[in-house]
């Protein structure tokens, strides 16, 4: 198999190609690797892509893009085949990046500190004033260790003479490390045999480095003995690489927070938890610079925390990186670093920048009108969203146009020669083969004790389609990089070896007040979702039957539909429950509710297993949309019906049974409590006749219909519907229940988080409750079943009232930690 693979690839002879020399024989490094595919059968590679695609899909690994086809977030591209290097090589490229990633680091302390370099005359003013992510707060603050920049990563690409040069360099917090770990966990599945055999060097040392980088240098307080916390902080799930950031978060053993998870007290940083404010000792940032501090960088900044620079300041927070380091991304330094090198540490840098101009700079403007037809026009700033333009591209008209913008504008401009881009293969499932595609690589570094350690592999990154576009955003794909070692290699554990006693004691409180709000509202919204399913589902069979007998019960579900306000103004019922059940666009019916179920979980899927995950995230597939048929519709809410009671499965056996699970189950039982207290006291505010017509269904909303026809085996009549709904304490779909199992939860949620004042809301009405006569509801009663189901009702709206009202001081006392009485830890 491997000489009919290679006999059909077809490389560019103008480019460096990575698996073949020029006359076709594969380089020494690949051998091991075509001899191990040219094993398997013929089919075996499409069913190894297949299984690459499969399990991408089911880890739920994204790449959000906005207004993409694939819709927001859309799967992560990641190619069969790995991009290989040999340890010769590796060793090369990971001095360079680490020599490169030192000479950064020091000149962004130089830059924020003495300004050396701009007095000498080695760096132009305006380079560095003249942008916007130069940020003035933070010059004079002195980094702990020296380290401004403690992780790093380089973007390096081959030219045709098979020398690497850096592309561009990534200082303010690069990303693609965590997709690298994850194109690794998924390929070594995809090919152990090779794996093994090919002796790759293992990525855990550099994400154990992180860990080790930011604990170390936490500002911690030895004589309180407190540990250090260091927190991964992400703009939220719509960032493009949130899926990277919960990853992360998850093998770092980072809290994953947002913005509004942390707060600033006198001149620390705390963590809102469940059981108080907790300090904060390091944060691993995914957020850009100017929006973390709303009070001195971006005033509109809603992601941010309020004096986190204060904070930064006092020497009580480490960040990494530091704020302002993003000034360095722009391109246009590219070009004074090898003086810089040469003047700080008398070396020259073993990888070179491409070729670079400052359109800045009268002469380098000069130079690039002059050679327009071999260069590519980039923006000088990292803020600037301008896509790269190719000179040789351009038309005499278009030409023209950018000539006239860099002479307006020629400070917000660089140029860089223009390189063909080596090539690797990628597996083209639709023919069967591999074709060459244009690759760059994001190699990555952590800064340590003992200098900047770069990771053994890297994140490679190759075109979508023939040319030298290569982007994530453009549709391109990823590859997993396998850095041989040359020798057996240990595989070492993607965690520290020990974990002492504070790590294990802290584990339960590092718990973010965001996330039990999040599992607050998911037990909410996946109550509420099979609520109005069961509702729903009991209207559309009927209007399916057609019968005249149903006609008085669909009467009455509209109306109670009605005064529940979940249907919409529509003068057909089927119109009116069909749209309410699968259009997103009715704000109280099923769909939105189930788009919000599955943004909360969105929101803690670092927090659940695969299987769970993989439940919430086909959630939004079984929507019909707002044309949907009857029998579609049905089926839509089937099919949400099942995944509500494969998640309530979830939540019971599958989940940690933490602080943040206790309000995951409030949320579930004050939701129960809410919505059929609700349903109770609108059928008891129908007519005689209308609420006798409404008890079967009654039954089916409750979810009680089986233990009915069971318990009694007649059909339904009030004071049996009433007594099994509303007052049996053995019906866990009774309101009797959940006003009893919701006591003693928030009684053990309180013990546990160690709240003393009781939330006790719930057991007056519970006793008001039990104090109810049910004789009452005696079909002979006349007048005073009137009276009975008159007063059930006004005690049912009292108790869903107290419901929410429940939930109103839970988020005041756990999820805000709002005013002068929070709880500091």
């Amino acid at each position: 198999m491997t000489e009919s693979l290679l006999s059909r690839y077809e490389p560019s002879a103008s480019r460096y190609d990575e698996m073949v020399d020029e006359i076709m024989i594969p380089r020494p490094h690949w051998r091991t690797f075509l001899t191990h595919i040219g094993s398997l059968p013929p089919e075996t590679m499409s069913r190894r892509h297949r299984f690459v695609t499969d399990a991408i899909v089911s880890d739920g690994v994204t790449y959000n893009v906005y207004a993409d086809p694939k819709g927001a977030s859309r799967p992560w591209e990641l190619d069969v085949l790995p991009f290989i290097l040999s340890a010769d090589e590796w060793r090369s490229i990971s001095a360079a990046v680490a020599q490169r990633a030192r000479l950064l680091n020091a000149v962004l302390g130089d830059l924020y500190g003495p300004q050396k370099l701009i007095a000498e005359g080695l760096i132009p003013p305006a380079l560095v004033y003249g942008q916007r992510s130069f940020l003035w707060p933070m010059t004079g603050i002195t980094p702990r260790d020296g380290v401004s920049m403690h992780v790093y990563a380089a973007d390096l690409a081959r030219s045709p003479d098979g020398r690497w040069w850096v592309l561009a360099d990534r200082t303010r917090g690069p990303s693609g490390a965590g997709y690298a770990l994850q194109n690794r966990i998924t390929l070594v599945r995809a090919f152990p045999d090779a794996f093994r055999e090919m002796h790759v060097e293992p990525l855990a040392p550099f994400f154990n480095a992180i860990q080790d980088a930011l604990l170390r240098l936490s500002p911690v307080d030895a004589t309180d003995g407190e540990a250090p916390l260091a927190v991964l902080l992400t703009p939220g799930p719509y960032n493009e690489t949130y899926f990277e950031h919960s990853f992360l978060a998850r093998h770092l053993g980072f809290p994953l927070v947002e913005g509004q998870d942390l707060t600033v007290r006198g001149t620390s940083v705390y963590l809102k938890t469940l059981r108080g404010l907790r300090r904060v000792h390091a944060i691993l940032r995914r957020l850009d610079d100017d929006y973390c501090d709303p009070l001195e960088l971006r005033a509109d900044s809603a992601l941010g925390i309020p004096g986190l620079l204060h904070a930064v300041r006092a020497g009580n927070v480490v960040i990494a990186n530091a704020l302002g380091s993003a000034v360095l991304e722009t391109g246009a330094f590219a070009g004074f670093y090898p003086a810089l090198s040469e003047r700080l540490f008398g070396e020259k840098l073993a990888i070179p920048s491409i070729a670079t101009w400052w359109c800045g700079e009268a002469p380098a403007l000069e130079y690039v009108l002059a050679h327009l037809d071999e260069l590519v026009i980039k923006p000088a700033y990292p803020s600037m969203r301008i896509e790269p333009v190719f000179g040789h591209s351009l038309d005499a008209a278009s030409k023209a146009a950018l000539v006239d913008r860099l002479q307006q504008q020629s400070h917000a401009y660089i140029a860089q020669e223009w390189v063909r881009l080596s090539q690797a293969p990628t597996w083209a499932e639709e023919s069967g083969l591999m074709v060459p595609r244009a690759t760059t690589l994001r190699v990555f570094a952590v800064a340590t004790p003992n200098g900047y350690l770069v990771m053994p592999g890297a994140l490679a990154r190759v075109a979508q389609h023939d040319g030298d576009v290569v982007s994530m955003q453009s549709g391109g794909a990823s590859k997993d990089t396998w850095t041989l070692a040359g020798r057996p290699v240990t595989r070492i554990p993607l965690r520290r070896p020990r974990l002492g006693l504070e790590d294990v004691t802290r584990s339960a409180v590092d718990i973010a007040s965001r996330v039990g709000e999040n599992l607050f509202w998911m037990g909410r919204y996946a109550e509420r979702c099979e609520a109005l399913a069961r509702l729903f589902r009991a209207a559309l069979v009927r209007i399916a039957d057609a019968a005249p007998e149903s006609v008085p019960a669909l009467r009455t579900l509209t109306t109670v539909g009605e005064r529940l306000r979940v249907l919409v103004d529509a003068d057909d019922e089927t119109v009116s429950f069909v749209t309410a059940a699968v259009d997103p666009a009715v704000p109280r019916g099923l769909a939105a509710n189930v788009l919000r179920l599955h943004g909360c979980a969105s929101q803690v899927r670092e927090r659940m297993s695969t299987d769970n995950w993989h439940v919430f995230n086909r959630l939004p597939q079984r929507l019909r949309g707002p044309e949907a048929s009857v029998g579609a519709a049905l089926e839509s809410i089937d099919e949400i019906m099942l995944a509500c009671v494969s998640l309530a499965g979830f939540a019971m056996d599958d989940m940690t049974r933490d602080e943040s699970w206790q309000f995951l189950l409030v949320g579930r039982r004050l939701e129960r409590l809410a919505d059929i207290s609700a349903i109770v006291a609108r059928v008891l505010e129908l007519p005689d006749e209308a609420r006798v017509d409404s008890l079967e269904w009654l039954l089916e909303a409750a979810n009680s219909i089986v233990t009915f026809r069971a318990r009694y085996r007649r059909a339904p009549e009030l004071m049996p519907v009433v007594h099994l709904v509303v007052f049996d304490e053995t019906n866990p779909h009774s309101v009797a229940f959940q006003m009893r199992e919701l006591t003693i939860t928030l009684e053990r949620a309180a013990a546990e988080l160690g709240d003393q004042a009781r939330i006790d809301m719930i057991r007056p009405l519970a006793e008001e409750l039990a104090r109810v006569p049910l004789g009452g509801f005696e079909p002979e009663s006349g007048e005073a079943l009137t009276a009975a189901c008159a007063a059930l009702a006004e005690l049912a709206g009292r108790i869903e009232q107290a419901a929410y009202g429940v939930s109103d001081e839970l988020q005041r006392r756990f999820f805000t930690h709002a005013g002068d009485g929070a709880r500091v830890r």
